[in-house]
């Protein structure tokens, strides 16, 4: 695969749709309807978010947002199509999500994921995520991970 650029997109765009799409899709499958928080593509418009889109050769391959919470930056909607998987795509999201949250003077980053996305949990836990306990306005529950990383260096 060829080198893949992260930049701002909009969730609108059909690339984005259809990639927003297959994530719910995925979730639908996996999550019962009250453990599912992915945000709609309404919400992914909304003043608070930052959009991404991860291209290679033209196509859209993945995509993610950042979420400016009071106090830390929430990672939301993060999804690859599964034929680019292995490229590196969500290791370039991530990346640029965290430059985001570190440019917007974010202390730390958290996530919402589940047990049941075990390669989730893996680039999670490369890139520095810790389990944490529920934040904002999720409740605890047995199909929901919560993970944390602190983006401030230590002295």
């Amino acid at each position: 695969m060829s080198k893949i650029a992260v930049e701002p997109a909009d969730p609108r765009a059909r690339e984005a749709r259809q990639l927003l799409a297959q994530s719910h899709s995925l979730m639908a499958s996996l999550y019962a309807d009250e453990d599912n928080h992915a945000l709609d593509i309404s919400a992914l418009t909304a003043p608070d978010i930052r959009f991404l889109g991860a291209t290679a050769q033209g196509h859209m391959i993945g995509c993610a947002a950042l979420a400016l919470r009071d106090g830390y930056g929430e990672i939301k909607s993060l999804f690859v199509a599964p034929e680019a998987r292995g490229t590196g795509a969500a290791a370039a999201l991530m990346q640029a999500l965290e430059d985001i949250a570190l440019a917007q003077g974010l202390p730390k980053l958290r996530l919402e994921t589940g047990e049941e996305l075990p390669a989730a949990l893996a680039l999670y836990e490369r890139r520095g995520f810790r389990r944490c306990g529920a934040f904002g306005s999720y409740q605890d529950s047995p199909a929901s991970v919560f993970m944390e990383k602190s983006l401030v260096q230590s002295q």
